[in-house]
Parts: C-alpha cells; sequence; structure tokens
C-alpha cells in the first residue's frame, strides 16, 4: 500500500539563517508528525540539497555537547539558505529512534565509560531504530525527484534508495568535535559506518588529535 501524505500546515518562517517556508506532516507511516523547512524550487526535477535532522532535545535545544546534533541542524539550515533551495527535514526520532527516557537512560550508561553502541545494547535496545520510509513519502509528496543528502551516515542513503527516492550526492556535514564528544564522533566512525574524512579537513583533523591526547571524557 502506497503511504498517504497529508499536509496538516504552513507558513513563512524567517529565521537567523534566512528566509523559509515550515509545513507540517503526517503520514500513514506513522503517527509522528514530520516538519519540512525549505526555500526554493525544490519540485523542478533538478536534484534537491536534503538534510534529515533526528529531533534531538538536549543538542537541538538545550545546547548539549555530547553530541554533534546541535552544530549540525545550524550548518544545515545555513548551507540550505546559503545555496537557495532545499530541504530540512525534522524528524521525530529522538534518541535515534529509541525515544527520550530511553536516551537519557542510555547518558546514564555512558557516563558509567560504555559507548553510545553498548550503552543502548546494554539496556536492551536497538543500536538505531530510525525508519526514513515516511520521510522519503513526504519528500516525494513535496515534488522532490532526487537528492544530494546532507549526511555523513551512509545508512540514510541506503534507506532513501531502498524508498524509491535516488541520491545522486551525499555532501558531508562535519562540524568542531570538543571535548565532550570526541569519543561519541570516534564511536559513530569506527562502529556505525559514518564518513567522517577528517584526514582531508586539516582544521578539524588538529582539533581531533588535540583531544584525542586529553582528558577521555565520556560521550
Amino acid at each position: 500500500m502506497a503511504t498517504t501524505v497529508t499536509l496538516l500546515a504552513q507558513a513563512a518562517l524567517p529565521t537567523r539563517s534566512g528566509d523559509f517556508r515550515i509545513a507540517v506532516y503526517r503520514t500513514s507511516e506513522s503517527p509522528d508528525e514530520i516538519v519540512a523547512v525549505w526555500c526554493g524550487a525544490i519540485d523542478d526535477g533538478r536534484p534537491v540539497l536534503v538534510r534529515m535532522h533526528s529531533e534531538c532535545l538536549t543538542g537541538d535545544v538545550l545546547g548539549s555537547r555530547r553530541c554533534d546534533c546541535g552544530e549540525q541542524k545550524d550548518e544545515a539550515l545555513a548551507r540550505i539558505a546559503a545555496e537557495g533551495r532545499g530541504v530540512f527535514l525534522y524528524l521525530r526520532q529522538e534518541g535515534r529512534g529509541i525515544g527520550l527516557v530511553n536516551k537519557i537512560r542510555a547518558y546514564e550508561q555512558q557516563d558509567r565509560g560504555l559507548d553510545t553502541v553498548d550503552a543502548n545494547l546494554a539496556l536492551g535496545l536497538p543500536v538505531d531504530a530510525r525508519d526514513y520510509a515516511a520521510a522519503a513519502a513526504v519528500l516525494r509528496a513535496m515534488g522532490v525527484a532526487a537528492v544530494r543528502l546532507l549526511t555523513n551516515n551512509p545508512a540514510k542513503q541506503h534507506a532513501l534508495e531502498a524508498h524509491g527516492l535516488p541520491v545522486v550526492e551525499r555532501v558531508p556535514l562535519l562540524v568542531r568535535p570538543n571535548s565532550y564528544n570526541i569519543a561519541y564522533l570516534r564511536t559513530k566512525a569506527t562502529r556505525m559506518a559514518h564518513d567522517l574524512p577528517l584526514d582531508e579537513q586539516a582544521e578539524l583533523l588538529a582539533d581531533w588529535q588535540a583531544l584525542s591526547d586529553g582528558p577521555d571524557n565520556p560521550e
């Protein structure tokens, strides 16, 4: 059965990054709402710059330094605004799909020395429970025919393609690490197959090397 997409509301959204439009959708795949923020002509057949961003209350709202989510959100919106054309999807998939309560429980496990992957497994939770069927359906409903995907995570590309949406390019989204998220980023690279080509980013690589020589902060 084809996924049904319902547009619930839309309006103009001027932001610090630029002027966008915002819409809220719901799909038959999930009861969760999906927020789409976009600018420019995205339904003209040309590949569209897209960020699929999973909700992160601690990083996006509270400015947590344990992850890179808040910085990635800001950088993605800035890039889309600078390009004058693109879509930012905000997906209700807190903690890679395990929810806020379980995410904070996983933080407690990380405070005891486990990495992101082992913290989830210790709680009997999946490492990554996210699904992108609804996101792909919303993008198609918005007229997006092909995607230039802003992500370091190849799994997101594979997921969109599995749902019939071509990804013509995966665009890196690298942000500066800090002493609190260095282990988290290392785990992304070594255990979750995220593409973090820091050898091509001299400034970021220097930060990683300096932080790696310093205190080993938990995730």
